[in-house]
């Protein structure tokens, strides 16, 4: 499986590529920085197609996406959510399933502890793929990683007689005529 990693950002959106057949594997990984010049629907588009070149050039089975938090900062959250969407449509556009992990879920899977710091999961991220201590790796690109790594060894593979179980859906029983 080939899951591609995003850390969203409007500055700066890390993004990383792992193949999981076993042992992790690293593929790529860097940052989308737009031009500091490029402002609102501009950047977002900077955005949305260098993220379509990552998709292309890789060929992801899967994306997994950093969840929005909580900001103090509203104008940071809703500049966050933004990036966040232009990550979705490119998804979307073309037809790769998207899985979302919380900050708190990619620290605890990757480095065992939910409130590990952003040095703590690069540590993790370079043995976790033996990477070389001397490869150099931003922030943005190791968090994407770390979300790649996260969905990897969080995704479950359906079992062979997946098929034969029935869903909860179909499991459930319908609502009485006229409640909903």
């Amino acid at each position: 499986m080939r899951v591609l990693g995003i850390d969203p950002g409007n500055a700066i959106c890390g993004w990383g590529v792992i193949e999981r057949a076993g042992a992790a594997r690293f593929i790529a990984a860097g940052a989308i920085r737009p031009a500091v010049a490029l402002r609102g629907p501009a950047r977002l588009k900077e955005i949305h197609d260098r993220l379509l070149e990552r998709i292309d050039a890789h060929r992801p089975d899967v994306i997994s996406l950093e969840r929005s938090f909580a900001a103090l900062n509203v104008q940071s959250a809703f500049k966050l959510g933004e990036a966040r969407a232009m990550a979705m449509l490119a998804s979307a556009e073309r037809g790769i399933e998207l899985f979302e992990y919380n900050p708190t879920d990619v620290k605890l899977t990757i480095a065992g502890y939910g409130r590990a710091d952003k040095r703590q999961v690069k540590e993790m991220v370079r043995r976790t793929l033996t990477l070389d201590p001397e490869f150099p790796l931003g922030d943005d690109a190791s968090d994407a990683l770390a979300i790649a790594l996260c969905h990897a060894f969080r995704a479950r593979t359906p079992r062979p007689d997946a098929a034969r179980r029935p869903t909860i859906a179909a499991r459930a029983r319908p609502h009485p005529a006229g409640v909903s």
